[in-house]
Formats: C-alpha cells, structure tokens, sequence
C-alpha cells in the first residue's frame, strides 16, 4: 500500500501559456489515470461551488427538510426541536472544524473522511472506519430513495385497503404495497445509478440543476407561511395505528395561539411505523439531515483544490442549513396545528402557494441525496480498494475508465443499495445509519486529536479555527448520542469497527503512511523520560537495563534471546562498534544498516533497541555507546561481553529469510520494501584463521573501563551451545510436580579468591538478583535454581554458614536448593603452592642474586597492587573448574560464576584472561558476573 503524495512535491517550472513567467509551480507528480494508464486527456475537475457546497447543501436537506421537519416539530414542540438542532449542529460545527483542519494539512486524495482517518490513525483504524463509512452511505442512499418512494406514494399511490374510508384521488394511481414500493425504488435507484456511472462532472451538472430547483422551492415555502389563508387540510394518509378519528388538520396562519400548544413536547404513534416515538427516535431521524456534511469531503479525489474547497464549501452549508432549519420549525410550530404536523409529513405541499412545487422539491432532494450517497460509497470502496487492506477480497472494485472514473466500485455500492431497500421503512433504517455517521464523526475529531496531541512538526493545517478541546467534544458528543439514540445498535457497531481493526492488523498489509501512534508515544515518552529523575533511584526498584555488544549477530542469536528474558521490563540495547573513522568515509556507512539489524529484533521477537556507533577501535567503541546511550534515568546499568577465546563462531543465520517490517519512503510514495523478506545483511562470520578485531589488552581494558564508569559487568561463554527452545519444552515437559528438569547453577563464591570465604558482598548478592530476575521470567519459571555452597569439610562453621545463607535466601525471596560442595582438596593446592613458594624462598638464598631484579619488580608490584589472583596457579583453577563440572549433574542450562574486578596493573590482564578462562572452560553456557551497584533490599 503506499500513499500518493504523503507530501507536497514541490518544482519551480515556468508555463508557456502563463503570463506570469515566473509562477511558482505545485506539482504533485505526473498525472496517469487511476487505472493506471496513462491519459492524453485528464479528468475534469470540481471547484468549491460544484463540488462541496452544493453537494452538501442538497444531502443535508434531502428528505428530511421536506417531510421531517413537521415530524420533529410535532413529536417533540419547538423547545426541544430548537434543542436537538442545537446539540446535532454542534456535534457536526465540532467534526466539519476537525474535517477542516486535517484537509488543509498537505495532500488529500480520493476516499475524503476514510482517507483522513487512515493517513493520520494508520491502516487498521482508519480501514475499519472506512469500512463503516461504506456501509453508512450506502445505507443512507437507501434511506433517501425510501423516503422518495414515500412521497411519491402519499401523492401518487392508491390508498391502502385499511385506508378505504378516505377516498382516492384522480391522481392517485400508482398500484402500492411493499413489492410494488421496492420495484419504485428499484427504478429511482437505476437511474441514480446511471448518473455516477457516467463521472462527477455529469453528477455535478445534475446536482446543479436540482440544486436551482430545491431553492426555488424553499423561497415558495417561506413565501406561502405568510401570504396562505387559513385552510382545513385532509389527512390522507391517515393509519389504524393511530387511536384518533380526526381526519382532518389546521393550518392556521401565523398566530400566536398555534405557537403557544406546539412549544412542548407531546411524544405519541408514528402512523408510518406503528412505534411509539421518544427524545432519542425523533433525534435520529431529524440527524440525518445532518449527516451530509461529508458529501464535499466525499468528493476530495473529484476536486481542483480539496484544502481550499472543503472546509470553506462545508462550512458555508452547515451554516446555510441551520438557519434553514431553524427558520422552518419556527414558522411550521407558529401555523401548524399539532395534529396536522404529527398525522402528514407532506404538511408543506398542502398548504403551499402551488403544491406541486414542494412534491418536485422533495423529489428532486431525495434523488440528489441518493446519488450523493451512491457516488459517496463508492469513492470510499474505491479509496480502500486501493489501499488494498483487505486483500484481493475488494481488488475488482480498482477497476476504472479511462477517464478515471470508479465504474465498478459504482457498481458494487448499486447492488449493495439495492440489497438494503429491501428493508422497506425509512424510519428503521434512520437509526442504523445515524449510528454509523456518528461513529465515523467520532473516528474524524479523534484523528484531528491525535494529531494534536502528537505535536508533530507537519501537523500545521492552515486552517487553525480548532483545538483539542473541540475535538474532545465532537468525540464526546457522539458517542453520547449513538448510545440515547440506540444502545443496542451503538455497541454492536463499535464491537463490529474493532473486529474489522483486528482483522486489518493481523491479516492486510504494512503500510507507509506513518503511524500517528509512534507520534504519540515519542511526545509521551519524552514526556515521562524527563519525569524519570536519576536522583529518585531506589534499590527497592532496580531493574537490569542491559547493553550487549554484538561483534556479528550472525554468531550470538543464542545470547540475544537470552539476555532478552533476564532484562525483566528493562532496558535492552544491543550494541555494535564498526571500526573506522568518519574523516575517512564519503558518508556515515552504519545508516544504511539499521534496518537490518531491526528486522532481526522483529525476527527474534526481543524487545530491544538497535545502537550502532563508528570508532577507530573496540575499546573506544564501547566507552562512547556506555557514555551515550539511553536517556535520563533509562541508561544502561549492565554491560555484556561475548567472552574473549580461541572458540570458532557459528553463523545461526546461515538460509535464514528475514521479514522486514520497515517502510523506505522514497519520493513518489512507493511501496518498495514494505513486508520484504531479504537475506540479513550481516558480515559472514569470522574464520579459524582471521584475527579478531581487539586483542587480549584491549578486551580486559573494555572490562575494566566499564567496572571504572559503575556498570555491572557480565561475560557470557559458550551461548553458541545455548537452545533456548530446548529449554523451554523442558519445562513445559517438567511440569510443577516433577522432580526432573533444567536448571540454573549459582556459584556466588569468588573461586578465584580461596581466602575469601565471605557470600554477602556486592557480587555476590548481585549474582543472585540476576538469577532469581531470570527464574522469574515466564519462559524460565519451570527451572529450578540450585545454589552451590562451598565449605571445608573440617570447618566447624559449615552448617552455621548454610543457615545463614538460607535465612538470607529468605529474606530475599529467592527460592533455590542449596548444596554444600566440599572443596578442601582444591584449596589445599592453593595453600601447597603458597608454602612452596616460601620454602624457595628459604632455601634458594644463593639464587637470589641471579634473580634481584625480578624479585624486587615482583615485590613492589605486590606493594602497589595486591592481589591474590596473581598467586593462582594453572592446577588449582583446572582443580576449581573439575569441580565445577563434577557437580553440574544434571547438566544446567546455564552456570552463573563470580567475576573478579580486573587487576588495576595492565600488566597483569594477560594472566587474569587465562585464569577466568581456565575457570569456566568446558563448563557449556555459563555468566560470569561482576556486580558494582546494589541492588536487593529486604526494607520494604
């Protein structure tokens, strides 16, 4: 789907026919006809007069002015009819500003109300209200038809048998009943039809004509409340519905007696429906004389200039017809009897200076409004047609002439008119469509407060006669009104508008035509982002906010899922550092490789941003994406390495086909890349024989930097083994009453420390927060935690040791199964070397002079940087890691290790690297973790 002109485009060119040679020309971009061939002739063109204002006029005049007006002003007195003109005007006053400041924001096709809504809602809402506007005109042009077929038969038809007290007139021939009233409507229908099949401009011309002749009738009927004598008038078209034997009303001229018994209300029997009438009954019928304001709206595709013509042409008919209406139920309240104005709708032809002119006035409204609504619908099936939101279900409507002309989607709206008719009743019909018009007036004001709301830049209509407080209102009013009118029908509808939401979402295609809703949550985020004070932090509501460094994801798609389910609602970003300098580069090379890296999230299904960072190496790579990424209190708390080793990476992306759901807006609008499936565009992965992009040095420093700058630091080995799936049947499989499964192995001990016996420090602690953080995932909550303790067998405070850490698991709620691991033999090599070292130191008195110099280096390195990792020897880590391995039967899913700090002498990173490698080699998918920040509480 794309968007023809989402923007005005924009080229200065001179015309030779022009006598201003230097005119700034607006070009939208070449003109081919909408079947997509390209047309010697262009269509015609409506202006403001022909194309929105007479079109609206007769659609909110229509039937309603003529046989409706008598209705309301009976039913429910001046007072309350005034009211209801009220609140339905200002229902529309509020949707016509809304309508006027989306139109005159940039460009408008085809599809008026459904393309306002869609561009600035997006494709699912706007394609549901689209939906429903289809369905609401072509049920109004039924409505208009019935109506017309009604008086057509009051004066023409041969009275019913339960009328034959009332004798027929010589003009009332017409054979009736309900077969012989919709092959009347059938044939007025037709000729509807073949009007907009031939184009606008015809339908223009026609509109025109009927226009002069509603005109001419409204001044006769103004002129005959004042110049008509008081008459008798003859209800012929009285119903046994009514209890009442009068058959006969008053006009009485205007007087003030006739005015005073018609101020207040006097609810009873519609003679057409037999149906009792009330406030909300009466409303919905006189509403549809309001509906059409969206005739000019209808028309955009159709007009020379939609931003000018709309919102002055609608404008100046809602304004035209609320005086109208105003004006007549004042003068029919002041010389109609209530008897008259409840039992004869046609009231208005009786009592005219020349009663034909009012029946070609009602005839002539009625076939305008019709064929405003049929040409209405099938601009609206049109504009979805092509959007293509439901699929080849609505691509035969696409089909046009070469004119332009939508012939078949006036075809499908015909048939579907035709299909409504059969209902037969104008006031049954009345409700349903007013309750479609209402909800598409609502999608309209809520579309204008989106935008609002949203603050965008391009969001500047010149129109500006609108706030959100009107849009607020509009929304408001309508949904108010659809439920006084009909509850029933109210909710049905909306229940139906989100089941068509759904189904565009899950089933049409990506658009790009922008989302106001990223609008939205961009203008709220940053709104809450500021709100998020950094000095409020509490440890009570720490959360990991992760930052990964991904050298080539092709080789890491197992430590992406990972880290995605332990970063428990917190931030995600996955980080990358391609080496370079942007001095030496024409343009920034890591654009272009964004969307690639997006499309994986989607694939993957993580929730995690992308940030891409150019640097002359890995080290400063990192440094920059720790300094600069996130925003205010959302800022990384965790870095996390693949680990440094000789292991050859495997590409997990190897025939994999990406599905992009990213949208290139090129100049023309095209649809371009939208849902394309492409190979990713990643670097292949690194061979046994290439060199790494940073050495040794450069990967503890990275370490180190980060530990310096109060982040949280994690080494993730051996996730190339790791199956994330695997784990979670396991669980699945495990259920909550089995004894087998995965598990996760903590060892909170510096094992890299033998003389440090303490589990409460920062590390530790810290540890244990990620473990139990992962537990706590939904795809993780079937693994079980098991805790190792290491004691010495001949330590009396073994079990002392246990049960404080299991009060402490306690208190932190942390469930897990704690195991002693006995590890005297292990620390008993530590021990052995340190004694030997000092008994060489006793005995090796005459070597000392051959090696001063190293042993007074080696000392005062110790007096600078103490530390007891130096003194660790190759057999006591391998030692450590057998038993590591010993106790990990089952095997876990994961092992989580006690990271050391780095040494603060460079010259010791090389033998801290190959010490925590040693440590946690062979050991399968494993986290060594070195924790800086607090982060659990048990004050609550």
């Amino acid at each position: 789907m794309s968007e023809k002109a989402p923007l005005l485009h924009y080229r200065l060119s001179t015309r030779g026919d022009d006598p201003d040679t230097d005119a700034v020309v607006v070009d939208t971009g070449p003109r081919t006809s909408r079947s997509g061939r390209g047309s010697g002739k262009s269509p015609k063109k409506l202006g403001m007069v022909f194309g929105v204002v007479i079109p609206t006029l007769l659609s909110m005049f229509s039937v309603v002015i003529f046989l409706r007006v008598g209705f309301v002003v009976g039913q429910a007195g001046l007072f309350e009819s005034i009211a209801m003109f009220l609140v339905a005007y200002l229902i529309i006053t509020v949707t016509v500003l809304s309508v006027c400041a989306i139109s005159t924001n940039g460009a408008l096709d085809a599809g008026g109300a459904y393309y306002m809504i869609s561009r600035a809602l997006g494709p699912e809402f706007g394609g549901s209200i689209g939906i429903m506007f289809f369905f609401a005109n072509v049920c109004g042009s039924a409505l208009y038809i019935l109506g017309l077929v009604e008086a057509i038969m009051s004066a023409f038809g041969v009275p019913a048998a339960t009328n034959a007290l009332i004798g027929a007139g010589p003009q009332q021939i017409l054979p009736s009943g309900y077969w012989w009233s919709l092959f009347y409507g059938t044939a007025l229908l037709f000729i509807c039809f073949i009007v907009c099949l031939v184009g606008a401009h015809i339908y223009a011309k026609a509109t025109f004509i009927i226009f002069i002749i509603v005109v001419t009738v409204l001044v006769s009927i103004f002129v005959s409340f004042f110049i008509m004598k008081p008459l008798e008038v003859k209800l012929h078209d009285a119903s046994v519905h009514s209890n009442s034997s009068l058959l006969t009303g008053n006009f009485t001229g205007l007087q003030l007696r006739t005015l005073e018994s018609n101020l207040l209300p006097d609810y009873k029997v519609d003679y057409t429906t037999g149906t009792m009438m009330n406030f909300a009954t009466v409303f919905a019928v006189m509403f549809n004389g309001c509906t059409g304001i969206m005739a000019g709206s209808n028309m955009s595709g159709d007009l020379k200039n939609p931003s000018y013509s709309i919102p002055r042409g609608t404008l100046a008919a809602v304004v035209t017809t609320f005086i109208t209406y105003n004006l007549l139920t004042l003068l029919a309240a002041w010389s109609c009897e209530r008897h008259l104005l409840q039992r004869d709708y046609s009231f208005l032809g009786d009592i005219n200076i020349w009663p034909p002119l009012v029946t070609v006035g009602i005839y002539s409204s009625a076939m305008s409004a019709a064929m405003s609504n049929l040409i209405g619908a099938s601009r609206i099936l049109y504009a979805l047609s092509k959007d293509g939101l439901f699929g080849g279900i609505l691509a035969p409507a696409k089909k046009t002439s070469r004119s332009g002309n939508p012939w078949a989607s006036v075809l499908v709206s015909w048939l579907l008119v035709q299909v409504v008719l059969f209902a037969g009743k104008l006031n049954t019909i009345a409700g349903i469509v007013t309750i479609f018009f209402l909800l598409v007036y609502a999608a309209v004001n809520l579309a204008c407060l989106a935008l609002e709301w949203a603050s965008a830049p391009n969001f500047r209509p010149s129109f500006r006669c609108f706030t959100w407080h009107t849009c607020v209102m509009g929304i408001i009013g309508c949904l108010v009104m659809m439920f006084l009118i009909n509850p029933i029908n109210a909710s049905a509808s909306i229940a139906f508008m989100l089941l068509l939401l759904m189904l565009i979402h899950y089933l049409g295609p990506m658009s790009n035509w922008g989302f106001i809703s990223q609008a939205l949550i961009f203008h709220q985020v940053r709104k809450y982002l500021l709100m998020l004070d950094v000095r409020k932090d509490h440890v009570k509501f720490w959360r990991p906010q992760v930052l990964l460094m991904v050298a080539n994801p092709r080789s890491c798609i197992g430590l992406m899922t990972f880290i995605n389910d332990m970063k428990k609602s917190g931030l995600y970003v996955l980080g990358h550092v391609k080496i370079g300098l942007l001095d030496d580069l024409p343009s920034d090379p890591l654009q272009s490789s964004y969307d690639s890296w997006l499309s994986l999230v989607d694939h993957l299904n993580i929730k995690a941003f992308v940030n891409l960072t150019l640097a002359e190496s890995v080290r400063r790579g990192v440094q920059n994406l720790l300094f600069i990424t996130g925003f205010g209190g959302m800022r990384p708390n965790t870095l996390v390495l693949g680990f440094y080793d000789d292991c050859v990476p495997e590409d997990r992306l190897r025939g994999k086909i990406l599905k992009s759901a990213g949208c290139r807006l090129d100049a023309a609008g095209s649809t371009e890349g939208l849902s394309e499936l492409r190979t990713p565009f990643f670097p292949n992965v690194r061979g046994p024989i290439e060199t790494k992009d940073f050495q040794e040095v450069e990967y503890v420093s990275v370490i180190a930097d980060a530990v310096k700058m109060g982040k949280n630091v994690i080494l993730a080995r051996d996730f190339h083994r790791f199956h994330r799936d695997t784990v979670i049947k396991s669980g699945k499989k495990m259920g909550r009453k089995s004894a087998a499964g995965q598990y996760v192995d903590v060892w909170p001990l510096n094992l890299l420390r033998p003389d440090h016996r303490g589990y409460v420090d920062t590390c530790s602690l810290f540890l244990l927060q990620l473990a139990s953080v992962l537990h706590d995932s939904r795809a993780w909550n079937q693994v079980r935690l098991r805790l190792f303790l290491c004691v010495e067998s001949e330590c009396r405070m073994q079990e002392v040791e246990e049960a404080k850490l299991r009060v402490m698991l306690k208190e932190l709620r942390i469930s897990a199964q704690v195991h002693q691991v006995a590890w005297d033999q292990v620390v008993a090599l530590h021990w052995q070397k340190q004694r030997s070292s000092g008994d060489t130191r006793v005995s090796g008195e005459s070597e000392r002079s051959v090696a001063a110099e190293e042993a007074a280096a080696e000392e005062d390195v110790q007096r600078k940087f103490p530390t007891n990792a130096a003194q660790l020897t190759d057999d006591y880590i391998g030692a450590v890691n057998h038993l590591i391995r010993q106790h990990g039967a089952p095997q876990p899913a994961v092992r989580f290790l006690y990271l050391p700090r780095p040494p603060a002498d460079t010259n010791r990173y090389h033998a801290y690297l190959h010490q925590v490698d040693l440590l946690s080699r062979d050991l399968g998918p494993t986290l060594l973790i070195h924790g800086v920040t607090p982060v659990v509480t048990t004050d609550f």
